[in-house]
């Protein structure tokens, strides 16, 4: 598979991961967690709440995603690690996805969001710290 085609393949499924997140008015989907004692928890505004809760969402669709197109999916093995997911393709390309999060501040802009430790893989192309594959 082709960089291009994997893109394509995926802005194409994404597409709809919006509706799955959150209604038509924009409201989260998920409002809260529930403890096993029943008691109900409200959802704070915090991006790393709200991001894991979007990557858990979404993860099942990635996974379905990766069947339909004959890819495995790697999870990243650590917490800090790049990339969040990596797909490979049965020639061995792999490619890396990121999950990102940020707040909008109108309907064609965000706030901005960190890209990652360009003192490091970016940088050392070679290198395994912080990553699941080298950068090259």
């Amino acid at each position: 598979m082709t960089k291009k085609e994997f893109i394509s393949q995926l802005r194409n499924e994404v597409s709809n991961f919006a509706s799955f997140v959150s209604t038509s008015d924009g409201q989260w989907v998920v409002k809260g967690f529930i403890d096993v004692y029943k008691n109900i928890y409200t959802i704070s505004a915090d991006t790393k709440v709200i991001s894991k809760i979007i990557e858990l969402y979404i993860f099942p669709l990635l996974f379905k995603f990766a069947q339909d197109n004959s890819l495995q999916l790697k999870l990243t093995k650590e917490q800090n690690f790049y990339p969040d997911i990596t797909f490979i393709d049965n020639d061995g390309h792999k490619f890396a996805i990121d999950l990102k999060s940020s707040y909008r501040t109108s309907s064609t802009r965000i706030r901005g969001m960190t890209l990652g430790a360009f003192t490091g893989y970016f940088r050392n192309r070679e290198s395994t710290k912080n990553i699941t594959y080298p950068y090259s």
